[in-house]
């Protein structure tokens, strides 16, 4: 857990225990229900919670933000950023019932006030959302596509309401068919793990 708060060094002692209690939570789900790759699981601070708390880096959330993770799997980007912003609201969703199983048993099993878990496909949700966050589940364009009803504009954060996007390599022509302000950050500006060579965040305002 060296990684986390190397980057975030001011945790409260609630939010380091919380982080601490995720690799036996999640090794232990993993055995039973497959969200993060067998030989990633060693790996779960750098290449899951940190690359997560990324988006921490480009936006610090207002008490009172309302965020839904599409496609979270097992929480992740969601659970690791409920961690950090707990006066914030978390929405996480996944199509799969078995992910949403475990990100919802790993929420109550660390407190999370303020998390809620379903199974449902984004196109079924109704409400409004401040910020829409997501690790890669698919195209960029097809994401924004899908989710661009969820986000009510305007909002009280220092980047305007809109998509956080998790994405590595190359794509540039994922964007090109998209008519909105778009902002892409390099996550090797803020952190010096090698995993995160490729790795950037777009930001979409809406």
């Amino acid at each position: 857990m060296d990684c986390i708060t190397k980057y975030f060094p001011n945790l409260t002692d609630l939010q380091k225990r919380q982080f601490a209690q995720l690799q036996d939570l999640y090794a232990d789900w993993n055995e039973k229900v497959n969200v993060i790759s067998r030989k990633d699981i060693d790996n779960l601070y750098t290449n899951h919670v940190l690359h997560s708390l990324a988006i921490a880096k480009i936006i610090s959330f207002a008490n009172g933000t309302r965020l839904l993770d599409v496609g979270t799997g097992g929480g992740f980007p969601g659970i690791p950023l409920a961690i950090l912003f707990p006066n914030c609201h978390f929405h996480l969703i996944d199509s799969i019932g078995k992910k949403i199983t475990v990100a919802s048993a790993v929420a109550e099993a660390i407190g999370l006030g303020n998390v809620k878990c379903e199974q449902i496909r984004v196109e079924q949700i109704k409400d409004k959302y401040d910020f829409v966050i997501s690790r890669a589940v698919t195209r960029f364009d097809n994401f924004y596509n899908m989710t661009r009803k969820c986000v009510q504009p305007g909002g009280c954060n220092q980047l305007s309401n809109g998509i956080i996007y998790l994405k590595g390599g190359d794509f540039d022509d994922e964007l090109k068919s998209i008519n909105r302000k778009i902002t892409i950050y390099n996550i090797t500006d803020f952190f010096d793990e090698s995993f995160f060579e490729t790795k950037k965040i777009i930001h979409l305002e809406l």
